[in-house]
């Protein structure tokens, strides 16, 4: 099976040894997203609604569409009592039949991100 690499200038770039993400086959593999701006490549200000928000905008850009052809959400929290804003964002990012999901806490992310999520697109 090939792999191709997907690149969006309108989500942040990547921050190390890997791609936004990988399309192999018909599947689409999106590679986490912290509440980078794309533009300057810093977390966004404000509160956790805003960050979550743009962990699912970057995705957005990055798969090139919306992300209803999400089968597989990750969402990895450094304070699980943040979920349910997770809830309320996603909501705003998928419709019904909603993804799988997963919600993981961990005691760190990247910059020093409170929320970070991948996702796989399937046709």
């Amino acid at each position: 099976m090939s792999r191709q690499a997907i690149h969006s200038p309108q989500a942040p770039a990547a921050i190390g040894t890997y791609s936004q993400a990988i399309r192999a086959g018909d599947a689409v593999y999106l590679s986490g997203q912290l509440p980078l701006d794309p533009a300057t490549g810093q977390l966004v200000d404000g509160d956790m609604r805003v960050h979550v928000r743009q962990v699912f905008a970057n995705l957005a850009a990055v798969a090139g569409t919306s992300l209803d052809r999400a089968a597989k959400v990750t969402v990895f929290l450094t304070d699980l009592t943040h979920f349910s804003i997770v809830n309320e964002v996603m909501a705003e990012f998928f419709t019904q039949p909603y993804p799988a999901r997963a919600a993981i806490g961990v005691a760190s992310l990247p910059r020093g991100a409170a929320v970070e999520a991948d996702a796989i697109l399937v046709p």
